[in-house]
């Protein structure tokens, strides 16, 4: 069963999967650095109430499944956890300076993907009573004005 969050205005579940590469993928992120960076990951989250379910540093890239709040967007997430770790990293580590040239070790792109999960029955029915009846859903209009362009 899915463990809802709330405020005193909202009740959410929201859940991303984000993933940075290095830039040019090398395989920067082995020992020392890789702990590093998973240490300042978890403080950033820490700071920003966002959750980390699961979470895996490769040599040249990071992946994460987290659940945020709703005031934060994905692009600030993302802004947030490869901004003050590149920083920190190389200072901490000038190798990383020297082979990144003292700019971002992180690629100019990010994926973040909304994870969606079996929520029961429950969600199902309270999008039909929200949506006014079985069968009628959210549409995306401008989905629909796109094909009707071609």
């Amino acid at each position: 069963m899915v463990e809802y969050k709330q405020s005193s205005h909202s009740v959410w579940d929201i859940r991303y999967d984000v993933i940075w590469v290095t830039k040019y993928r090398y395989k920067a992120l082995r020992g020392e650095i890789a702990v590093r960076t998973r240490d300042l990951l978890r403080q950033i989250c820490q700071g920003r109430e966002v959750v980390i379910v699961q979470g895996a540093a490769s040599p040249d890239h990071v992946h994460m499944l987290v659940s945020v709040p709703p005031q934060l967007s994905p692009a600030k997430l993302a802004q947030h956890m490869s901004g003050r770790p590149s920083r920190t990293l190389q200072d901490e580590f000038p190798q990383l300076k020297k082979r990144y040239w003292g700019q971002h070790p992180w690629a100019r792109a990010f994926l973040c993907e909304r994870r969606r999960g079996g929520r029961g029955d429950g969600q199902a029915v309270y999008r039909e009573s929200e949506a006014g009846g079985p069968g009628r859903e959210f549409q995306d209009y401008r989905a629909e004005r796109a094909v009707s362009r071609l």
